[in-house]
C-alpha cells in the first residue's frame, strides 16, 4: 500500500510539473502542435522503455476489450483541454478542479462498477469527501479574487497619494 501511495504522489507531481511544461510550450505554438508534441514524445519515451522492459511481450495484447484502445484518443483530450484550461484560469485553479472531476468521475464509476470496474459500495461519506474539496476550491478562487481586488484598491490609493 505504501509503494502505491508513493507512486500516486509521484504521478500527482509529475501530472502538475506537466502541465506547466504543457502551458509554456502552448505560449509558443498552438494547442494541436503541443498536444502532438506532448504525446509524440510520450509516444517516443513509452515505445523505447517498453521495448527495454518487455521486449516483444510489450505487443502481447491478448484478452483485451477493444474499446480500451481509445485511451491514447481520450489522452488527446486530456491535453488540449489541460492546456486551454490552465490558460484561461492558471495552474493551480485548473489542477484543483481536474483532480476534483476525476475524483468525482472515479466515484461514480467505481459506485455503479463501469468499464470494468469492480463495483464499490457508495457511501455518503465519499460525496462529502468530495464536496469539502470542491468546497477548498471555491475558498481557494474566491478568496483570491477579493485579496487581489484590495490589493488592487490600495495600490491605486498609494499611487494616488504619491502624486498628489
Amino acid at each position: 500500500m505504501l509503494a502505491g501511495i508513493l507512486l500516486a504522489l509521484i504521478a500527482g507531481a509529475l501530472v502538475s510539473l506537466q502541465n506547466i511544461f504543457n502551458a509554456k510550450v502552448n505560449e509558443h505554438t498552438g494547442s494541436w502542435t503541443t498536444t502532438t508534441l506532448v504525446l509524440g514524445m510520450g509516444f517516443a519515451a513509452s515505445l523505447i522503455m517498453g521495448l527495454i522492459m518487455e521486449g516483444k511481450n510489450m505487443f502481447t495484447l491478448q484478452h483485451m476489450q477493444p474499446w480500451y484502445w481509445f485511451s491514447g484518443m481520450i489522452g488527446v483530450g486530456v491535453v488540449i483541454c489541460l492546456v486551454q484550461a490552465t490558460r484561461i484560469l492558471g495552474a493551480t485553479y485548473a489542477i484543483s478542479i481536474v483532480l476534483t472531476a476525476q475524483l468525482g468521475f472515479a466515484l461514480l464509476w467505481d459506485s455503479l462498477g463501469w468499464l470494468g470496474l469492480e463495483k464499490v459500495p457508495f457511501s455518503f461519506n465519499q460525496l462529502i469527501g468530495v464536496l469539502i474539496i470542491v468546497g477548498g476550491i471555491l475558498v481557494f478562487k474566491l478568496g483570491g479574487k477579493s485579496d487581489s481586488k484590495e490589493s488592487a484598491g490600495a495600490i491605486e490609493r498609494r499611487s494616488a497619494l504619491h502624486t498628489d
